[in-house]
């Protein structure tokens, strides 16, 4: 494609994502299959470019508006000034102009800006992580302006995660084991992975390795009765199902019959036929309360702002707001309370979110602790992961909770607390 051509398409493709009204990735995805001549390297430049902008909004939107000699729809401008493609091939595209301007905005210390040309974050989030990880803010704030490695989870029903390991290798594709999750593979890249045998097989499955610690902690054994109160798409459900050795009876319950449609094809490349999905109305639906006190293990990983996953989807910091967090704090402690009422006398109980926001993580479990300390007992996050043979447990937890840093532990942002009732 003629480097004109591509630039043109990448500042469409931006009009449309920086009016921040849908997700970034459902936007890209519908460019794409709108634009079905473009190739794999293409698509990769304009994808990388749009992440970039919304990674580095701020200073981008800053240098494209205030460096002498810009000129052009904000857009390009912003495209130029992101580009994740071939420098040539850029250049090639740009008039005399944008190259003299271009030289210009390259020129600027980045590091002698203000605070929020840097770190790139509404006030609202920046401000508690601040107060959250004193020094260690920086070091988080490098970590999100990065894409996020490809984690995969092994399905231990079919490979060996060495196995697995060996027949990626035969594909070309080198895969490191992950350091704490016994499950995991992590790749460099976005190789193509849905042609390849052992995905389509159920072999791997995409699953960052903080959600795979989830599955993890919940640890259900063989033939108990288990519940993924929010399963979404089921990718926790499926690493449950396997450590359940498709046993026992698995619901996968969630409000959006929509994400549970994209657990079936996932499902029946597993090989499970444990796992029951189960779209329900709501946290209180009758589906619910006919297994009260009935259940040996709940999951709930809850609906929550996202703003672990700002290195996959950094289009969140943008479209959440302190009102929005406020809001889905309380519908988790709801969720919570429902989700309890299902165990049995010494069942498991974990809460999780994938955000990096103490309201809602920690403070939803100190409400939940104080409302049910005569049926819950809180049980030290580092005594579940080790029961469960996690690696170097004792790196990921903060006081009683499990608690995931992109910076510190590589993976999405995530947050866990653990029960068990009385």
């Amino acid at each position: 494609m003629h480097p004109n051509a591509l630039l043109d398409l990448s500042t469409e493709l931006l009009r449309s994502v920086m009016k921040l009204d849908a997700p970034a990735d459902g936007l890209v995805s519908m460019f794409f299959r709108k634009h079905r001549d473009l190739g794999a390297r293409e698509r990769h430049t304009l994808a990388e470019t749009t992440y970039t902008v919304l990674r580095q909004r701020l200073l981008m939107q800053h240098l494209a508006q205030n460096v002498k000699g810009a000129d052009g729809p904000p857009e390009r401008r912003l495209a130029i000034l992101a580009w994740q493609g071939n420098d040539g091939f850029l250049r090639g595209a740009l008039n005399p102009q944008e190259l003299t301007w271009l030289a210009e905005a390259n020129k600027i210390d980045r590091s002698t800006l203000p605070d929020k040309l840097r770190h790139n974050l509404p006030d609202w989030l920046a401000n508690p992580l601040r107060e959250q990880l004193a020094d260690e803010f920086w070091p988080l704030v490098e970590e999100l302006s990065r894409p996020a490695p490809l984690d995969l989870r092994v399905n231990d029903m079919k490979f060996k995660r060495e196995e697995a390991q060996a027949v990626l290798a035969a594909a070309g594709i080198e895969a490191m084991a992950t350091p704490h999750s016994p499950w995991g593979l992590r790749i460099a890249g976005k190789p193509a992975l849905s042609k390849l045998p052992i995905f389509i097989g159920g072999g791997v499955e995409v699953q960052d390795e903080g959600s795979q610690l989830l599955a993890l902690i919940t640890d259900p054994k063989r033939g108990e009765m288990v519940v993924d109160f929010c399963a979404g798409a089921g990718g926790k459900t499926l690493a449950l199902g396997a450590a359940m050795r498709n046993t026992g009876r698995l619901y996968a319950f969630d409000v959006s019959g929509h994400r549970l449609e994209s657990l079936k094809p996932r499902l029946a490349r597993s090989g499970l036929s444990n796992v029951h999905p189960a779209h329900i109305a709501h946290e209180r639906d009758d589906r619910i309360k006919r297994l009260v006190g009935k259940i040996d293990r709940v999951l709930v990983d809850a609906p929550c702002s996202g703003l672990g996953t700002l290195r996959r989807n950094p289009d969140l910091k943008w479209r959440q707001s302190p009102k929005a967090v406020e809001e889905m704090s309380a519908k988790q402690s709801a969720i919570l309370a429902s989700a309890a009422r299902l165990l049995k006398p010494g069942g498991r109980l974990v809460y999780a979110t994938c955000s990096l926001l103490q309201a809602e993580n920690e403070r939803v479990a100190a409400a939940f602790d104080a409302e049910h300390s005569v049926s819950f007992e809180p049980l030290p996050a580092a005594c579940a992961l080790e029961a469960a043979h996690v690696q170097a447990s004792a790196l990921l937890v903060a006081g009683p909770y499990l608690r995931l840093w992109p910076h510190r532990h590589h993976t999405d942002g995530f947050f866990a607390a653990v029960w068990q009732k009385r």
